[in-house]
Order: C-alpha cells, then structure tokens, then sequence
C-alpha cells in the first residue's frame, strides 16, 4: 500500500498540469517554502468516537517568514505540541521522525503500561524506543547503525536515571513537555494559584491553548466527546505562527529547547534535570524500524551535525554540568551525558593522536618505550580489541562488522567531529552561526539487505571534512616514506621504533577507503581540490616537524 501511495505521488508530481488551487485549497496557492502562513487541515476527524476508528488526522504546516527563525526541529515540534494540545490534548505523544516506520503497533500498549503504572509510572517522563534499521548495509561499513551502541551503553543508561531522549521512537507525558515537575503529579502545580496571567506569560496569548495547558498540567484530559478539532482552526492557527512565542517560555523552558541543531538531547536533558525518569521498552519484534543514511557522503554530514549540535549543549547554559549542580540529574547519569555530549570534544584530541606517531617518525623521536617495555601498550591494545571483539560477537555480530565500526570511529572523530567542533566554536563565539543540514536518506535498490553493486562504496566531495581525512592518511604516508628512505634526522638519541610505526600503519588501514579514493574516478575518487588542499596542508605539517627537529 506505501509502495502504490508514493508511485501515485511520483506520477503526480511528474505531470506538468498545474493544479487548481482553489477552494479549500487556495490557501496553498502563492506559498514559498520559507514565506507562507499558517495552514492547517482537518482531513479526518473521528466524530461517531470509533473504538476501532483513526481518531484524527490532521495536516498542519506553520507560519514560516524569512526574517523569522523557524527553530528547524524544535521549532516544528513545539508548533505540532501546541495544536495537538488544543485539538486533542492527549496525555501522551508519539514522536516518530519520517524515515521511522511503525513495525509493531502493539508498542503502544508496552509504552502506556509503562507511563500509567500504578507505583512509578509517574516518574517516568517518555518512554524511549531504540533506533533499528530495515536497510541497513550488510556489516555497517559506514558505522551508522548504532547496533552495539544501543545494546551496551544505551541499556547500561536505562539503568541509570534512564536513557537520553533520541528525537524519534519516543513517547512523551505532556504535562512533562510542559514543565512540571514529578513531585507535582502527587501534590499538584506549585504556581497553580497563580493563575492565567502566568499560564500566558509562559504558555502564549492563546486562551483557548491556556486553557488546556492548564488541564493538562493538572493531570486531566478532555473526554472523547468533548473534542472537536474543527472547532479550534482558528485558534490553532493563531498558535502556529511564527510569532507566537515571543516573549514566552517555549524553547527555553518549556517545549523542545532551542540553541542546538541536536534539539532531542537538551530537551531530554531539561527533562531529566528537573528529576524526571525515563525507561526504555524493547518488545519482540522490534517497534520501529528506519532508513539509515546509505552513502558515505550523508553520513558525514549527519555526524558533523551531531557533533556540531552536542558542543553547543556541552559548553552551554544546558550541560550536564549545569545539571548535574543545579539540577537533579544524577551523578552516574552526568557521567553518561558527558560521554554523549562531548562527542565533537573529542575531535581536536584524537586529530593531535593521530598527527603525534608521524610527527615521531619525521623527527626520529619516540612516545612508545623500547626493548621489553613496548609489550605493555601492546597488550593493552590486544586486551581492548578482544574486548570489543567478543562484545560485537555475543549479539551476533560478524568479525567484519566490528573491523568496520573500529575503523569509522576513528575516521569519523578525526573528521566530522573534528570539522563539527570547530563549527560549534564558531556559533559559540558569535562568529557565525550553524547551518542545519539535512541528511539525505537514499533509497534502497535492492531489498532489505541493500546487497547491490554500489552499497557500502565509499564517495566523496568537496567538503572540509574530506580535507582532514585526506591530510591525515597523506601525512603518515610521507612519514613511512621517509622512514623507508631513511630520510629521518640522525642526531636523536632515542629514535622511533617500532610503537610509533605500528600505530601509523594502523591509522593508513582505517583511512584505507581514502587511499583507494586517491586513484578513484568520479564520486568514488577524491574531488582534485580537495586534494590540492590536503597536499599543502601535508607539506606545512611535514616542514614544521623537519624545522621543528633541525632547531631541536
């Protein structure tokens, strides 16, 4: 049935008939992306209450002007909590992303049993649904599918104060959403006699959206024959423009927050600092399934992004930190946020490891000891791989798989976290802002296994962060050249040995995919500029470390 639906869309869009946009539909007539109002359509609506009925659907675009910041996700987010409160104003929310599909509907009575448990339901605030994948390339060569991830540090999470709110798969409590705080469920809203005009200041100008911000708050729902989302265009409308939360709480309290493209975890960050649990629910079969970026390109620019976004929250008013002091996020629950927002942190440090064995190699100078004493880190690079290796293998994992994930952690610190650092630190400064870039999800031409001719190549553009992969890999092959040339300085007393070679050799096998994309044509090769740039970089890098051992 999706199959047909999307050929229809397709056949649709190809026609060069222009639609008649009149009626009910002239709203959308004259519309621009990013300049057009508020429009909003009950396309079914549930009136007889059927049991076994959809209860609403309803389309909903907001107000959009280019000298407004329409706050991407969040932003859209906020506007879809917002009409959803006025027209329904369920309790819970499913949040599910476009390229999430349902796989087990029953996920929806496992979430409720969670959030409605009688002794500590009340202190859940979502229910959080890990991400899997339907087309996922056979052993992960590009490392996006989070498979280990999720079994080991995600579930060692749930064990915490629960697992970080994901952006999708998600059940929210939307007095949670709303700010209140779980001690308030049991003995009611602290600034509940303060009245409307606070609701207003927080909430918005709507009074109907007060309205039900208040009964929501308060723990109650509308009953069934009560709702009628016709009756509330007009004020959902109202609520859906661009404007409307100026001057209130949404984005920085209440709502998803805003100041980060990785909006999911401040708001998930927000709601456990406030003392709030989360849980996670894993039924049999899984409850959603995905599309996860299928080219090397995309998945670049969604780490970058990630990266760039995770920064931001690490050295802003929203960090673990803050939380951890001022908040009610527990001790061992920080230390997992640290781990999850200081991924672009982790960029400059691994780029200065990587840069450090071939700096050794061109000056003759050593980090690793001789002699007996190199057996020590060596065993400890064997016990952490074997280690790693037998985590991948007990959930079913192949050999490969576990090479690839190696590989690409490495690759995508040095690069696109690297390169999403540096853009984080721009944003902080004031210098420029972020621009949000989508992930381009590409679909499979194969079947589920995604088997065909071209998956899991690796292709390339222009892009910064294909520069610092390029200088790297160009860097320790010029180090192992002069190595081999015996071209290294002669004056060292203590020169590199065998520690610092291993280490550059391993570092050419991770950027192995780069190597091959030297002498690749087209996509499959590296863009000439690029090139040119990662030449100039190599040679200022090998002219330091030559000056840098002459003068020493």
């Amino acid at each position: 049935m999706y199959d047909n639906l999307r050929q229809n869309i397709e056949d649709v869009t190809r026609k060069q008939i222009p639609l008649e946009l009149d009626g009910e539909f002239a709203v959308f007539s004259n519309t621009e992306q990013i300049n057009h109002p508020s429009i909003i359509k009950v396309i079914l609506e549930n009136k007889d209450v059927l049991s076994d009925g959809l209860p609403y659907l309803i389309y909903i675009s907001r107000e959009k002007k280019p000298n407004h910041s329409h706050n991407y996700k969040a932003g859209a987010m906020n506007v879809l909590t917002r009409v959803s409160g006025l027209m329904t104003n369920a309790p819970f929310m499913l949040n599910v992303d476009c390229d999430m599909v349902v796989n087990n509907p029953k996920f929806v009575l496992h979430a409720m049993c969670i959030l409605m448990d009688s002794k500590s339901g009340k202190e859940v605030a979502f229910v959080q649904c890990f991400q899997q994948f339907y087309d996922g390339i056979k052993d992960d060569p590009f490392g996006n599918q989070w498979v280990a991830a999720y079994e080991y540090i995600i579930r060692g999470m749930a064990g915490l104060q629960g697992p970080y709110y994901g952006g999708t798969n998600t059940f929210h409590r939307r007095n949670a959403i709303y700010g209140l705080y779980p001690h308030e469920m049991e003995n009611g809203r602290e600034d509940e006699k303060l009245g409307e005009k606070i609701l207003i200041q927080q909430f918005g100008r709507s009074k109907e959206f007060v309205k039900s911000a208040a009964v929501a708050l308060d723990g109650k729902a509308y009953l069934p024959k009560d709702i009628s989302p016709s009756n509330f265009i007009e004020a959902a409308i109202q609520v859906a423009r661009c404007g409307y939360e100026c001057g209130t709480f949404w984005g920085k309290k209440i709502g998803w927050l805003y100041g980060s493209i990785s909006e999911d975890v401040p708001t998930g960050l927000n709601i456990h600092r406030r003392g709030w649990r989360s849980e996670c629910c894993t039924p049999d079969p899984i409850p959603f399934t995905g599309c996860a970026p299928r080219g090397f390109i995309s998945t670049m620019v969604q780490q970058k992004r990630w990266a760039s976004g995770l920064t931001v929250v690490f050295f802003g008013k929203h960090s673990p930190v803050m939380g951890m002091l001022f908040g009610k996020i527990q001790f061992r629950a920080g230390l997992s946020y640290f781990w999850l927002t200081n991924w672009g942190s982790r960029g400059p440090f691994q780029v200065c490891y990587a840069a450090l064995p071939a700096y050794c190699i061109i000056t003759n100078t050593n980090i690793f000891p001789k002699g007996p004493g190199l057996w020590i880190p060596i065993a400890l690079l064997v016990i952490y791989n074997l280690h790693t290796l037998l985590e991948y293998l007990r959930i079913g994992l192949s050999i490969r798989y576990w090479w690839n994930n190696q590989r690409m952690s490495l690759v995508t610190t040095t690069t696109a976290w690297f390169i999403g650092f540096l853009s984080a630190m721009l944003k902080l400064s004031g210098i420029s802002d972020t621009v949000f870039e989508i992930t381009e999800k590409e679909q499979s031409t194969s079947g589920s296994d995604g088997n065909n001719a071209d998956a899991g190549r690796f292709t390339f553009d222009d892009s910064p962060v294909f520069v610092v992969g390029t200088t790297i890999l160009l860097v320790h092959l010029t180090a192992m050249l002069i190595k081999f040339w015996g071209l290294q300085p002669t004056h060292s007393e203590n020169g590199s040995g065998l520690g610092e070679f291993i280490c550059s050799t391993y570092l050419v096998m991770c950027y192995w995919p780069y190597f091959k994309g030297l002498f690749g044509r087209g996509k499959y090769g590296i863009p000439f500029s690029t090139m040119c740039k990662s030449v100039v970089f190599a040679l200022v890098f090998v002219h330091f470390c030559r000056s840098n051992a002459i003068s020493g």
